[in-house]
């Protein structure tokens, strides 16, 4: 094998694994709810975005051909970190979990609260 595709793969590895172990140690420590939420959705996807694109260059150099099963895996994952985190944070909201006290706007927490859904159409006004 090619010793600047191992360098590159070794780099984006290392890369890759710090960023999932900060992820990690952040969902761990953090001290509530939503700042918990900033580990796994920003520092992990980040480092699964390094580790698969380390897949990405070993497989396509191997194979000789564009691997594109690792890059949509990483388009999926950048995807669904973002919606799944607002999810967490909607539900930590309705379950009245408590943000830090030195939390700026603390205001907003409530008209948040206060929010509801959208009331369904009247099925059976058909015209």
């Amino acid at each position: 094998m090619n010793i600047l595709v191992e360098i590159l793969v070794c780099v984006l590895l290392l890369i890759g694994g710090f960023f999932v172990l900060v992820g990690s140690l952040g969902l761990c420590r953090l001290p509530d709810v939503y700042t918990r939420l900033h580990a796994p959705t920003k520092a992990t996807t980040v480092g699964m975005g390094g580790i698969l694109i380390a897949s990405m260059v070993l497989m396509t150099y191997e194979q000789g051909y564009f691997s594109v099963h690792e890059l949509l895996i990483t388009l999926f994952l950048l995807i669904t970190a973002p919606i799944t985190a607002h999810m967490l944070a909607k539900t930590a909201l309705h379950h009245e979990n408590r943000a830090l006290r030195r939390t700026r706007s603390q205001h907003l927490i409530a008209n948040a609260r206060e929010q509801q859904p959208p009331a369904a159409p009247d099925s059976s006004n058909h015209d």
